[in-house]
């Protein structure tokens, strides 16, 4: 039996949640796509909207782009209080779980975008108590909270 299904998301429209109680350190799913050179991704037009953040660093000279249908783990959306993180391991991508998981549970993790690249057009809506408005690495909320640009969700 598979580890999580797709359903209607609280964050965003479609997630994946737990089928079942997910244990802290189970691999849960890979994260599939395409292997592409980092020169694509960088000139492709494609990864300078919304596309990007299906796109994986794996290395100095390849990405991963994971927007295709066939890979399930681009439905899990961002929180800023994850219970899942994506770690590399050559050329895959997986996502572990970093806490314990309840059955029904929606899966998350931090998508880990910095300060710089353009935050203001990726707002958050994971509604977590330290959710700063906009999805940016925990290392750099701080920042969005000294800025204009906070949204307190107390």
């Amino acid at each position: 039996m598979k580890l999580y299904k797709v359903k209607k998301s609280n964050i965003d429209n479609k997630g994946l949640c737990a089928n079942q109680d997910i244990k802290k350190g189970t691999k849960i799913i890979q994260y599939r796509g395409k292997i592409i050179t980092r020169k694509k991704s960088e000139e492709d037009p494609k990864f300078d909207n919304d596309k990007a953040i299906y796109l994986f660093n794996l290395n100095k000279r390849y990405d991963l782009d994971g927007d295709f249908k066939y890979n399930t783990a681009r439905l899990i959306n961002h929180s800023c209080n994850p219970n899942c993180e994506v770690k590399g391991a050559g050329l895959k991508i997986w996502v572990y779980a970093i806490k314990d998981i309840k059955k029904n549970e929606e899966l998350s993790y931090d998508y880990g975008f910095g300060f710089d690249e353009d935050f203001k057009n990726y707002p958050c809506k994971c509604g977590s108590r330290n959710c700063v408005g906009y999805i940016v690495r925990s290392e750099s909320r701080w920042r969005i909270k000294r800025s204009k640009f906070y949204k307190s969700h107390k």
